[in-house]
């Protein structure tokens, strides 16, 4: 905790967090993929990690399907890929039951450096990263959203319910004045440590499925 405090007064004193996170004319103007990119690799010392241990995003960037988690794993850093390793298999079996692949979505996290010991994001992780993934989705355009896990849930939505409650409802997510649908459900770690939650997780994916066809996304 005192760390994390430490790294927030750094933010504040240096002017790091004004020019990188809460950059005016970074949110008033929606930047480039690129421009995004270099916005998150200056937080990498933050992090202590080196610009090939960023993991920025996977898929396809023109799709309309966004699939966003909470932050990288092991596999995820070594790939420079989310959702990889058994993580990442699941996920493609997922997608490959409604017919879609990484060809046909686009991937990232809420935030794009792995957490040591892969720790649960914090408060201020949370609010750090806020500005760059609202960017990240206004850049992507996504008509739909699909967020995978209880911190992605907890981090977009700012709802009380459980994931447990929440999963399989469509909700809705405001940035700027613009309303992206979002579908939460279990992340497919989680479901690997709990395989019994995955018929549940079956229906969240037809309801998505249904959702893709009724609007012609893919």
């Amino acid at each position: 905790m005192q760390n994390n405090k430490s790294i927030f007064d750094f933010y504040q004193s240096s002017g790091v967090y004004d020019r990188v996170i809460l950059n005016k004319k970074f949110i008033n103007n929606t930047p480039t993929l690129q421009d995004l990119r270099d916005k998150i690799l200056n937080l990498k010392e933050f992090y202590k990690k080196n610009e090939d241990e960023m993991v920025f995003a996977d898929g396809n960037p023109n799709s309309k399907i966004m699939i966003i988690g909470d932050a990288p794993g092991v596999s995820d850093e070594t790939t420079g890929k989310p959702f990889s390793g058994e993580t990442g298999n699941l996920l493609d079996k997922m997608l490959s039951a409604i017919n879609l692949d990484r060809n046909k979505v686009y991937l990232t996290n809420i935030i794009n450096f792995r957490l040591a010991d892969n720790k649960r994001l914090s408060q201020l992780e949370i609010h750090n990263y806020k500005s760059l993934i609202f960017n990240h989705i206004k850049i992507i355009n996504p008509k739909i959203i699909f967020l995978l896990g209880s911190v992605a849930y907890e981090f977009f939505c700012e709802k009380k319910n459980s994931t447990t409650k929440s999963r399989g409802h469509w909700t809705k997510l405001n940035i700027n004045n613009h309303e992206f649908d979002c579908l939460p459900s279990y992340h497919p770690a989680f479901l690997l440590r709990q395989p019994d939650q995955k018929k549940a997780s079956w229906e969240d994916l037809k309801k998505l499925k249904q959702r893709i066809v009724d609007e012609n996304l893919c």
